[in-house]
């Protein structure tokens, strides 16, 4: 069931969602070669918990994982599309790209976004699979007003990530959310303008393009979280938590 927001509701995941940006412009000071992810998961769960939030993430239970997700934030590195696990083991190299996905809980409302973040100098390839899949995400958030459909906004990521030659991630999708992290409504990102739930005042919700370099297959590994392309091409993920205004949209994690 799709929940519409109060005035206060509102205003507790704005403060929520401030929590999960500050986490994010946090992580694109720290990213760097030599750096470990669990070092990153570290400081974003040190910076939630002195604005006394909770993190989202952590001991988070799926169905498909047979362990709660143990990290603050999903650090998922180059060919890794989303869940990835922070570990010590894992060390930032020069030429990495690092997407880090986050959330955080506060007072009861749940804020929710990603960013990709280059390490060091990129490669060129790398630096346009970034630009294009923000851009993606940037378009997205443009179609979301009241009276568009999921539908449009869908096809508004698609839109610029296929005629570019890139390929999106279908099975993962941006997803509602307010009291709890993931609510109704999905929120695919491809889709047929015109189509699925009308958007209204007061929903809230997240787009999330994941786009990758090659084809559009992925697989688990056997840690059961983490997600990666199949033919190991790069991956990207950008996001933001959104409401929906009378006249238009207001981005609740602005991370930039």
């Amino acid at each position: 069931m799709i929940t519409f927001k109060s005035d206060r509701d509102i205003a507790k995941m704005r403060r929520a969602g401030r929590v999960v940006a500050d986490i994010l412009n946090l992580m694109r000071d720290m990213v760097r070669p030599g750096i470990d992810t669990l070092t990153l998961d570290e400081a974003a769960e040190n910076l939630v918990l002195r604005e006394g939030a909770k993190p989202a993430f952590k001991g988070y239970k799926t169905s498909w994982a047979s362990i709660p997700f143990p990290g603050t934030i999903c650090a998922s590195i180059n060919e890794e599309v989303v869940h990835g696990i922070p570990s010590r083991e894992r060390v930032l190299e020069e030429g990495d790209i690092i997407s880090i996905d986050t959330g955080a809980s506060l007072e009861g409302f749940f804020g929710d976004a990603a960013c990709t973040f280059a390490v060091g100098e990129i490669s060129e390839e790398r630096e346009r699979l970034l630009a294009l899949t923000h851009e993606s995400l940037r378009s997205g958030v443009a179609a979301v007003k009241p009276g568009a459909t999921l539908g449009d906004i869908g096809h508004a990521v698609e839109n610029v990530v296929i005629p570019a030659g890139y390929g999106l991630v279908r099975d993962y999708a941006g997803h509602g959310i307010g009291r709890r992290m993931h609510e109704a409504p999905q929120v695919p990102n491809f889709g047929k303008p015109g189509s699925g739930i009308t958007v209204k005042p007061r929903m809230t919700f997240c787009v999330e393009p994941m786009v990758m370099t090659g084809a559009e297959e992925v697989k688990t590994r056997p840690d059961g979280w983490t997600v990666v392309t199949r033919d190991g091409s790069d991956a990207a993920h950008f996001e933001y938590s959104l409401l929906v205004t009378d006249d238009g949209v207001e981005i609740l994690t602005p991370w930039e």
